[in-house]
């Protein structure tokens, strides 16, 4: 990945991941949290484990990224995307929807 192409996927990322890594983290203890999302053989979601990635990622200095950490954030950018376009009608501060985008780094509520 170039350097261009890895200044434009951080640009993304950022947009899209709008909690603090202390807020996700805090989030992610939640059973609220760990209640959503797609599981494979019953053990952690795949929201659950990208949040705990996220929060190293956002914990890293920009030199420290790894071409995994950058393919990691487009994933985030591409989910957020994705997801926030299906929003439910009313109130979504307790739906399952916003607990899934948290998951993921983006609070809608936000």
């Amino acid at each position: 990945m170039d350097a261009d192409e890895q200044q434009q996927v951080t640009k993304d990322f950022d947009g899209a991941v709008n909690m603090t890594a202390a807020q996700i983290e805090k989030w992610l203890d939640t059973d609220e949290s760990k209640a959503v999302g797609q599981k494979s053989g019953g053990g952690e979601s795949t929201g659950h484990a990208s949040g705990r990635r996220i929060v190293k990622i956002l914990r890293k200095k920009k030199d420290e990224l790894t071409d995994a950490d950058y393919a990691h954030m487009k994933k985030v950018h591409g989910y957020v995307a994705r997801h926030s376009t299906q929003r439910p009608k009313g109130d979504v501060t307790d739906t399952d929807w916003r607990y899934s985008l948290m998951n993921w780094g983006h609070d809608p509520k936000k």
